[in-house]
């Protein structure tokens, strides 16, 4: 099977196999199916919203509700942080621009492709992954931070000193890894490797101006 890397797919006039049910899942698909039959495999189904509610983008009403700083110990963090939602699209929208939906995509073999349950795709002639990602901690060799696969921190302060994490996802509210939210954070770091800071140079301070016996 090939695999798309770059361009804007007008040039494949071949059937489209795309793996990942997120946002970029989502468009891609539903741009690709304009010009050719698609087939979207999703793994997990994921709760929809629209581009628009009420004339305003979601982003706006999560900001004005105050959902944006929930934070991640609260209740509603908790249970929002185990989902993302997909904006702008919706299955409906999809199936009727052709695209066809198929199980989590388990095995490939030649131009085959097999699915949870099952059933297969035949002369699939290219495959898009939009699978996302997940993040691997395990090249940070030192004892403590990382724990089960997650470091461990604090609204970023890690547990060994001096030690700190930016832009982690869902680090302390759901705006934590985007632009227009990650200062939150950042301007809560700074006071605390500040203080950090101050706290060692009055230790060291002390320590100097003690009078010898």
């Amino acid at each position: 099977m090939g695999e798309v890397q770059a361009g804007d797919g007008r040039d494949l006039q071949v059937t489209g196999l795309h793996a990942g049910g997120g946002n970029s899942g989502f468009q891609i698909a539903e741009e690709l199916a304009a010009s050719r039959q698609v087939d979207l495999s999703i793994g997990a189904k994921a709760p929809m919203l629209p581009q628009r509610l009420a004339g305003r983008d979601p982003f706006w009403w999560l900001t004005h509700l105050g959902v944006m700083r929930v934070s991640v110990d609260s209740r509603l963090g908790r249970r929002a942080s185990q989902r993302e939602f997909i904006i702008g699209t919706n299955r409906r929208k999809l199936k009727g621009a052709g695209v066809r939906f198929r199980p989590r995509l388990v095995d490939a073999a030649g131009r085959t492709a097999g699915f949870a349950d099952h059933s297969t795709l035949e002369e699939v002639g290219v495959v898009v992954w939009a699978t996302g990602y997940r993040s691997d901690h395990a090249w940070i060799q030192i004892p403590g931070v990382v724990r089960e696969g997650h470091v461990v921190h604090r609204r970023g302060v890690g547990e060994v000193p001096g030690l700190y994490f930016l832009g982690l996802s869902w680090q302390h509210t759901r705006g934590s890894a985007l632009l227009g939210f990650v200062n939150d954070d950042a301007t809560y770091l700074a006071d605390r490797i500040a203080t950090r800071h101050q706290a060692a140079m009055s230790a060291n301070a002390g320590v100097t101006q003690q009078p010898s016996s």
